[in-house]
């Protein structure tokens, strides 16, 4: 295979590996809770921020084993407290909308977005200017003209993994069991002695938490965060979610890989592709919900009136 074709071929697969862990939070939070959390984004983008204060600290506790464990233990660190944050969210906002009209908590969600951006923008340190933010690895390998940098393969690879762990936590453990009940129908879920709101928090915590993952991956590879990417990576995870269908984790994937290949195609075909990548994945967004609104693999849904 072509080195260049190759090369292309890894970003794809990595930009994919990144929309994934966005999309994912999209379709857990919705097929549990029925809410389209649209801050989901901007609290993914908050760990940045953590991980960037949190290095300096965890430097002095990790100085024996060097930078690189330190920014992953800051990592670790960042995508625990999005996780909290998660819950705390939904404890102080999301959960005043659970049988409310699904446009107020959809109106509510994108407000607590902007709430969180002008939070960073005004508290954070010179908060309204973008940070440099560091390579999570450097390094690369070499196959003949092929160069894979040690930080694509980190990132395909936790990408995978976290996506296992996921399925296999949904699928084979009694909590996951929980989740998938509550999601299915939450007041029977609450007669077999389930308590919903728990498995709202944790569903909120595993949601934020790989959301921040994915938003980690994305300013790393970008080079530099700023307080105002959550929208784009919202905007991008939603529509990743939408085009494979909300609620279904298979949908989260395919969707992400759809919209990562017509990123990267509209940057090698288009001239100045790279300020008109946007345009074209929601183009992408709006083309599959005309002719498939429920999304690729998504289901139906009728309501009784």
């Amino acid at each position: 295979m072509d080195a260049l074709v190759a090369q292309h071929l890894l970003n794809w697969l990595v930009l994919a590996s990144i929309y994934t862990l966005l999309a994912l939070g999209f379709s857990l939070l919705f097929g549990v809770l029925d809410v389209i959390h649209f801050s989901h984004g901007d609290v993914a983008m908050v760990a940045p921020f953590v991980a960037l204060l949190a290095v300096q600290t965890v430097a002095t506790i990790a100085a024996p084993m060097g930078a690189p464990a330190a920014l992953v233990l800051a990592i670790l660190v960042s995508m625990v407290a999005i996780g909290l944050l998660g819950v705390l969210l939904d404890w102080l906002v999301i959960r005043r909308f659970r049988n409310a009209p699904a446009m107020m908590a959809l109106v509510a969600t994108v407000a607590l977005g902007t709430v969180i951006r002008e939070m960073i923008r005004t508290f954070y340190p010179q908060g309204s200017n973008p940070k440099p933010f560091p390579a999570i690895a450097s390094g690369s390998f070499t196959i003949g003209d092929f160069v894979l940098p040690t930080f694509s393969l980190i990132v395909i690879a936790v990408s995978i993994a976290m996506v296992v762990a996921l399925f296999a936590l949904l699928t084979h453990t009694s909590v996951g069991t929980r989740i998938r009940a509550v999601a299915e129908d939450r007041n029977i879920a609450r007669l077999m002695a389930i308590r919903p709101n728990r498995i709202f928090a944790i569903t909120f915590f595993i949601a934020s938490a790989v959301g921040a993952i994915g938003a980690v991956f994305f300013v790393s590879h970008a080079g530099v965060v700023r307080f105002d990417f959550g929208v784009q990576l919202g905007l991008i995870g939603f529509s990743a979610a939408v085009i494979g269908g909300l609620g279904s984790m298979q949908g989260a994937i395919l969707g992400s890989l759809l919209i990562a290949g017509v990123d990267v195609l509209v940057q090698i075909l288009v001239p100045d592709g790279a300020s008109y990548r946007l345009v074209f994945m929601f183009v992408l967004t709006i083309l599959v919900l005309v002719l498939k609104p429920s999304g690729l693999l998504g289901k139906p849904v009728f309501e009784k009136v």
